[in-house]
């Protein structure tokens, strides 16, 4: 969806609303009001609730543009006894109680899914980062830009969590759309921007070091810092932006609408092109280093292993990480017999890329892994008790007996 399809679906949002709240204002005003004390009808930007009288409740079908609700469903809104729409504890807004709107079908599966993927991808890139963290000697510009990777991974995972656990779990928060929430909406968006400018980092450290061999890693490092953590947050201003002056309604989250938010997916795709673009420029200079090395023997400059280790991690990590964006212009109608295929299929394709992430650089780094085979050995060494005390001790005896003797 461009953004004048966007703007388009805004408008008729608001011209939904505006028609849909003039035709609920003009049927409570036909009719006739309930004997006694009673809550005038209302319209919640959803549903049009009529006169109710006090201490009742009215019910309604479910609206069905909402993703996820069922028309065939109730939602209730009650009327207390003192006359008036009763109000939520929590914000003290008159509230509509679509909670009974939800039901669990495949998609609460789908987010099972995505929640067990993301689970264990932090768990992973926790663990990562402490080895990396414990481990002083192996501090190095490389290894930095990796935990600077690692962490915001970490962060992403996290803050999916959240959304799942405290936005989506949550009809309440999810129809009243509060600042908290959609502000965790825009942190998320932010952070998976830097997943795929830190993956870009990755192919320009690589790039960097092996074709500009000469280079102040220190000033490298600097300006990583600043590509991976500082380029996502002019997109994510538009995106807020944008967002401010449409719809505020269900915490920001595009269910199942076919939408590549341009300020943020522009950014992470060009990041992927220019990724591959790097590494095929690797490639290249590592074949020719490696051909120049066979003809010249062992005198000649040859990559490093920990270099070519490193390559093979960015090249199987920037396809794995553009996945959702090959995916997304081919999704299916909810309708569509192979929808829960293709969801199954996008939850264990994207969560566990955190994973990935921390196998391919921490725990398959030779380096890292030659660290813990030391401590280890340093942990399980047991000598013999006393030992060389024992064999100190029976020297000195033979040595004083020897000098009876004499």
């Amino acid at each position: 969806m461009n953004s004048s399809e966007h703007e388009a679906l805004m408008m008729h949002d608001a011209e939904r609303q505006a028609r849909d709240g003039l035709a609920c204002t003009t049927a409570n005003s036909r009719s006739a009001p309930p004997a006694g004390l009673y809550c005038e009808g209302t319209y919640d930007m959803w549903l049009c609730w009529p006169h109710t009288p006090a201490g009742t409740v009215a019910y309604l079908n479910c609206p069905d543009f909402i993703p996820g609700f069922k028309k065939e469903l109730l939602a209730h809104k009650e009327c207390t006894a003192n006359g008036t729409w009763f109000r939520h504890p929590d914000t003290n807004l008159v509230w509509s109680n679509y909670t009974t709107c939800v039901v669990e079908d495949t998609m609460s599966d789908v987010v099972t899914v995505y929640e067990i993927g993301y689970g264990i991808s932090l768990l992973a890139l926790l663990l990562s980062l402490a080895i990396l963290i414990y481990f002083k000697n192996l501090r190095c510009a490389r290894i930095t830009v990796h935990m600077n990777l690692f962490a915001s991974f970490a962060a992403n995972n996290v803050l999916w969590l959240c959304v799942y656990e405290l936005v989506m779990k949550d009809p309440y928060t999810m129809s009243n759309s509060p600042v908290w929430c959609r502000a965790l909406n825009a942190l998320l968006q932010y952070v998976l921007v830097t997943n795929y400018m830190w993956m870009l980092c990755e192919g320009i450290y690589l790039h960097t070091v092996l074709v500009h061999a000469f280079v102040s890693e220190r000033k490298l490092l600097r300006a990583l810092l600043a590509v991976g953590w500082l380029s996502p947050v002019v997109s994510v201003i538009v995106y807020v932006a944008r967002r401010l002056t449409g719809s505020d309604k269900l915490c920001w989250i595009d269910f199942d609408e076919d939408e590549l938010r341009p300020e943020l997916a522009v950014l992470a795709l060009a990041a992927i092109l220019l990724n591959l673009a790097f590494l095929m420029n690797i490639v290249r200079v590592l074949c020719t280093k490696l051909r120049a090395g066979g003809a010249l023997g062992a005198g000649a400059a040859r990559p490093s292993a920990t270099a070519l280790h490193a390559l093979r991690a960015t090249c199987l990590l920037a396809p794995l990480l553009g996945l959702q964006y090959l995916l997304i212009p081919i999704r299916p109608e909810r309708s569509s017999s192979w929808w829960r295929a293709y969801e199954y299929a996008s939850a264990l394709s994207i969560s566990p890329q955190g994973l990935c992430v921390a196998v391919l650089y921490c725990f398959c780094n030779g380096e890292v892994l030659a660290q813990l085979r030391r401590r280890w050995r340093v942990l399980t060494f047991r000598p013999r008790a006393n030992s060389a005390t024992a064999t100190t001790v029976s020297f000195v005896r033979s040595a004083a007996g020897a000098e009876d003797k004499v």
